[in-house]
């Protein structure tokens, strides 16, 4: 459990396992931390070093004075992953986690091997109608009505400065009403992509799959000696949305047969 200093904030993280594999670093979600992938840590860490972060204003690290955005999270990312002394890494990333491990390999393609991204859009309509209704109502003041919260009770046992919770609400309302689409910047990504969802997602299906297509994905037959399979890959697990998707048992054996295939 340790703090490195990363443009100008002490960014927490945590080290687990070890063994040859690449190593793994893991991006919570928004209003969560790197604890969020507790119950998948016995499987990812048996024969790698997994690094557990929490980003700006999250779990264990205190607020920066900036706005939450994806390609400053991302920064913050490469930079811990040098502090450690690596020359890459595999990132895998959560929702909002999953938006700055994109983002981490769009701005700095060296320092990703292989990339997952678990339940997330490249374009702000990828989500459900009703979820962007929600997302657009939320405002810094369901920081009151979050208190009790899983999330909040959370943030109250572990943040630096616990009555920042209102900051962090505000900020995620902020950064849930951008609106964004990152078309161009996926389409060109050169490195291997795994994309889950679940097939109760908050994210539509027909979307998941024009991520794929972007990413080369689902265009022809990979053909009986697997001359066109992509190097990507899309996984939908049966039985998980986004709310659980981190708890199914179907992750882990998705995941790891993706980090450690010869592609």
């Amino acid at each position: 459990m340790s703090y490195a200093e990363v443009n100008g904030q002490s960014l927490y993280y945590e080290e687990q396992g070890s063994g040859a594999g690449e190593a793994l670093v893991l991006l919570h979600g928004g209003l969560g931390s790197g604890d969020m992938f507790a119950p998948l840590l016995p499987s990812l860490t048996q024969d790698r070093t997994v690094i557990t972060v929490d980003l700006q204003g999250h779990g264990r690290t205190a607020d920066a004075d900036r706005p939450l955005r994806p390609e400053l999270l991302a920064d913050d990312v490469v930079a811990l992953i040098k502090h450690l002394g690596l020359d890459r890494a595999d990132v895998m990333g959560y929702s909002l986690g999953a938006e700055v491990a994109l983002w981490t390999a769009i701005r700095h393609p060296d320092a990703v091997r292989r990339l997952v991204l678990v339940s997330v859009p490249f374009r702000r309509d990828g989500w459900f109608p009703e979820v962007l209704a929600s997302m657009d109502q939320m405002s810094a003041a369901a920081a009151e009505m979050l208190k009790g919260s899983p999330p909040h009770t959370h943030y109250a046992e572990v943040a630096p400065r616990p009555e920042d919770w209102p900051v962090l609400v505000g900020k995620t309302a902020e950064l849930l009403h951008e609106d964004f689409d990152w078309s161009e910047e996926v389409a060109a990504l050169t490195l291997p992509v795994l994309l889950v969802y679940g097939d109760a997602d908050s994210i539509r299906p027909a979307h998941a799959a024009e991520f794929y297509a972007l990413l080369g994905g689902g265009q022809k037959d990979a053909g009986w000696d697997n001359a066109h399979r992509p190097a990507s890959r899309l996984a939908v697990l049966a039985g998980a949305s986004h709310y659980d998707i981190l708890q199914s048992p179907a992750l882990p054996p998705t995941v790891l047969p993706f980090l450690t295939s010869t592609l």
